[in-house]
This record gives C-alpha cells, sequence and structure tokens, in this order.
C-alpha cells in the first residue's frame, strides 16, 4: 500500500469505504484492515483522523444518521403532491436501500460503538432510524396541515410505526429487498384509519 500518496477527503474515503465492506459483507467484515484496504490506504491513515476503530465507527454512523436531514428536506417539500402514501414508500425505500439497514446492523453488532453513540446523542435512539422517524414525522405533520391526512392524526405513533414496518422487510440482507408496491402496500395499511 503506498503510504506516501495524499487522500483529497481521507475521512469521506474511509467512511465511503466501510460503507461498501459493511454492504458487501456485514458488520463481521467490516475491520479497520477490511476499511484502509478498501479505501486504498495504509492502515495508520485511519488511526490518523481517529483515535481508534470505534472512534471511527461513530463517526461513520453520525455521519450517516446527519445525511438523513436533506432527505427529510426533500420529503417535506413533496407535501401537498402526489400522494401521502406514496411519496412515503419513495422515502422509505430511499432509506433503507441505502446503508440504513446495514447501519442498524453494525451498532447492534458492536457494544463499544453503542456506549459512544449514547455518549455522542444524550437523547438516545438508534442512529438512523430515529433521524428516519423524525423526518417521517416533519412530513406527516405538513401533510396534516395540508388536510390530507386526518387532523387528529397521531404523527408521532405513525412515524416509528411505519419505520419499523417498513425496516422489516429490508432486514433480510442476502434476500431480494421489497419492492414499491409491497412497501406502497404496508404504508396504505398503517395510514388507513387516518387518509
Amino acid at each position: 500500500m503506498p503510504t506516501g500518496v495524499q487522500l483529497r477527503d481521507a475521512r469521506g474515503q474511509l467512511f465511503d469505504a466501510a460503507e461498501r465492506v459493511l454492504l458487501r459483507a456485514g458488520p463481521n467484515a467490516l475491520t479497520s484492515r477490511a476499511v484502509t484496504t478498501e479505501a486504498g490506504c495504509a492502515k495508520g491513515v485511519l488511526h490518523r483522523y481517529f483515535p481508534d476503530f470505534d472512534g471511527f465507527l461513530t463517526e461513520l454512523v453520525l455521519d450517516r444518521a446527519a445525511r438523513i436531514d436533506g432527505q427529510s428536506a426533500a420529503l417535506c417539500e413533496s407535501a401537498g403532491t402526489g400522494t401521502v402514501a406514496g411519496n412515503l414508500t419513495d422515502a422509505l425505500l430511499s432509506l433503507f436501500q441505502s446503508v440504513a439497514v446495514a447501519i442498524v446492523g453494525l451498532v447492534t453488532f458492536r457494544d463499544e460503538l453503542r456506549r459512544r453513540l449514547r455518549q455522542a446523542r444524550p437523547a438516545g435512539g438508534l442512529p438512523v432510524l430515529t433521524e428516519a422517524a423524525q423526518m417521517i414525522a416533519a412530513y406527516l405533520t405538513a401533510e396534516r396541515d395540508l388536510g390530507r391526512i386526518a387532523a387528529d392524526a397521531d404523527v408521532d405513533t405513525l412515524a416509528p410505526t411505519l419505520i419499523g414496518a417498513a425496516h422489516l422487510p429490508f432486514s433480510d440482507r442476502e434476500g431480494t429487498p421489497p419492492d414499491f408496491a409491497s412497501v406502497h402496500k404496508i404504508v396504505a395499511a398503517i395510514l388507513a384509519g387516518v387518509s
């Protein structure tokens, strides 16, 4: 491995490499050696930017959770257009076809990572899924304000219900991910009482 080559955006390249390893081989395969090999750099590069591997993983998870803010803005902007169930289905497919499902497995797999995430996020919740539930709740609030779902819809209960129900079919990394129709069926069933 070349050690004298300067990486551009080393943190970003290491995060992207970790994501590829995680998606391809799961949390068991995610080691500092696997990440640096995937990134094409010396192992010491990771330790130049992070105190240890769990510190790296903590920053990776927080970075990927923060990316949901962009998805949230786009989803909220879609309020009042299309159908509520269609917009939510698109958002859930986008969320769960990304690294989100693998991040949940990673956090569940590593005790030290969970401990560090609790320190970094005192409010708690499982990173990525917590942000996703907040995204869905914000969207449902916007649709409720527009009168497209019932005025008494409990968006704070509907949001995690949608996240949990949609997450389940995606959780099998080996199987075929669900398609629009199957996710839409879940979303429509959950929204049936409020739309």
